[in-house]
C-alpha cells in the first residue's frame, strides 16, 4: 500500500494491479485532485498519508482524506456527520456509515465553483474536532451480522464475546469488511482473518495506525 503522499498522486493507492499504470484511477481524476489538495493546503492542514490515501490533519487530529473512485473524486470527513451541511451535498459513503460524509466531484469546473463551500466544510470540520465533539454510535442491529460472522459466534463464544465488546464503530467496520464479498467462501476467509485482532480488541485499522506511530 502506497505510503507517501507523492507516491500517491505518481503511482495510485497501490490496492490494486492497476498502479503505477496510465489506467490507475488516480490519473483519471489528476487536475481535480490536483486542485483539491490545494484546497486543503490553503485551509492550514497537515498532509501526510494514511489508509494508502492523502490524509489532512490538524494538531494530529484526522480531518479528511481525498481519494479517487471509478466514478468520480471525493473528499471525506471523518466526522461528516457533525457537519451543518448547508449545501446538501454531503453524502454517507455507505448506507451503513454512521460518522464519515463525502463530497463528490467529477469535473474541475465543479470543484472551483465550490470551492468556498468546501473550505467551509472544513473549517467547520477543523472547528468540530478543537473542540472535542464525538461521534456517537448507535447500536448495531444483529440483523446485520452476517451468517457467517454468527456461524463463526456458534463454534466461538470467545470470538463472540470479544466481537461484542468492541466499540459500535470498529463492530461497523467489521460488519462492512465481511459483508463486501459475494462469495460465502471469502466472506468465511475474512472472518478467519481478522480473529486475532478481533480477539485482541482491535478494529480494523488500529494495527496499521500502531505502525505508523512507530
Amino acid at each position: 500500500m502506497t505510503k507517501s503522499v507523492e507516491q500517491y498522486f505518481a503511482e495510485g493507492c497501490g490496492r490494486c494491479s492497476l498502479g503505477g499504470t496510465p489506467q490507475c484511477k488516480v490519473h483519471k481524476w489528476a487536475d481535480i485532485m490536483a486542485f483539491l489538495r490545494r484546497i486543503m493546503l490553503d485551509c492550514g492542514l497537515t498532509e501526510t498519508c494514511k489508509w494508502g490515501v492523502p490524509c489532512y490533519t490538524d494538531k494530529g487530529k484526522n480531518i479528511l482524506v481525498i481519494g479517487a473512485s471509478k466514478d468520480n473524486c471525493s473528499i471525506g470527513f471523518f466526522k461528516g456527520a457533525l457537519l451543518s451541511n448547508f449545501d446538501g451535498k454531503l453524502a454517507k459513503p455507505g448506507d451503513d456509515s454512521q460518522a464519515a460524509r463525502q463530497l463528490k466531484y467529477t469535473s474541475l469546473s465543479e470543484v472551483v465553483a465550490d470551492e468556498d463551500h468546501i473550505k467551509a466544510h472544513v473549517f467547520e470540520a477543523i472547528e468540530i474536532e478543537q473542540s472535542g465533539k464525538k461521534i456517537v454510535f448507535t447500536a448495531i442491529d444483529q440483523t446485520a451480522f452476517p451468517e457467517e460472522l454468527l456461524d463463526a459466534f456458534k463454534k466461538d463464544k470467545r470470538l463472540e464475546a470479544a466481537f461484542r465488546a468492541l466499540t459500535p464503530g470498529r463492530q461497523k467496520g467489521y460488519i462492512i469488511h465481511f459483508k463486501q464479498p459475494k462469495q460465502s467462501a471469502t466472506r468465511v476467509s475474512r472472518i478467519e482473518k481478522a480473529k486475532p485482532m478481533i480477539l485482541q480488541g482491535k478494529g480494523m485499522n488500529d494495527e496499521y495506525r500502531e505502525r505508523i506511530k512507530k
